[in-house]
């Protein structure tokens, strides 16, 4: 069964943080959504590997998705690495999704840079006959998933109607939030959960919804139908 959209993550909450009210939102029409996450988040200050996996699953069950886990060295990630390119190609080509989400590359986190790099060139690489094995595959469309708010986004989904399992899916990584065992990062901050609403609410303004999610696109949109100028998705 084909997957329609294809969601990498450099780290097992990565998607959570940054697309998974779109995740959620295209499953809820009943599109094959998968959750891949490049690395099993070793490296992170809390949490074992074997809770982060379990989380991940959950997460992934809130958002009516199914997930995987690649494997790829956590703090290692590395676009200049021909095994992990081939492991992400061999990925694209497996699911052969139309749509495929990567983490945006400008972030501080160098994993989160070094995977969109990796995705973005995974799916190009994908698409040519001799390299690597499998079937060729290119993706009709890439995005970029916005973490942080100081990138304007050249677009923004309204995701009101899957808010809340957004939401849910982030909490079931417990061990990363506040509350649970482990020194103190950015994520157990008191106003984390705040600033993650607050920058969906500031976004969603901007396109008069209640919560929005930003992306930035690897190709301008084409029009192919210029009706669709003439719809503002709202009921007529």
């Amino acid at each position: 069964m084909a997957t329609d959209a294809l969601f990498f993550g450099a780290h097992p909450d990565d998607v959570e943080l940054s697309s998974g009210g779109l995740a959620a939102l295209l499953a809820s029409h009943g599109h094959r959504v998968v959750i891949v996450d490049l690395t099993r988040g070793e490296m992170a200050s809390r949490g074992t590997v074997e809770q982060r996996a379990i989380e991940a699953r959950d997460a992934a069950a809130e958002l009516g998705a199914e997930r995987e886990n690649l494997g790829l060295p956590d703090c290692g990630l590395d676009r200049n690495d021909r095994a992990q390119s081939e492991t992400v190609v061999d990925c694209v080509r497996r699911h052969r999704a139309s749509l495929v989400v990567a983490p945006d590359h400008d972030d501080a986190h160098p994993d989160h840079e070094e995977a969109a790099h990796l995705v973005r060139a995974a799916c190009y690489l994908a698409g040519l006959a001799r390299y690597g094995r499998g079937g060729r595959h290119r993706p009709d469309r890439l995005l970029f998933a916005l973490y942080r708010g100081a990138v304007r986004p050249d677009v923004i989904v309204d995701v009101s109607a899957t808010w809340d399992r957004r939401m849910a899916a982030l909490r079931r990584h417990v061990s990363q939030l506040a509350g649970a065992p482990g020194p103190d990062t950015y994520l157990t901050q008191p106003e984390f959960l705040v600033q993650v609403e607050a920058r969906a609410r500031t976004w969603g303004a901007l396109i008069g919804a209640a919560y929005g999610e930003g992306y930035r696109t690897a190709e301008p949109f084409a029009v192919r139908d210029a009706r669709a100028l003439l719809w503002n998705g709202r009921a007529q």
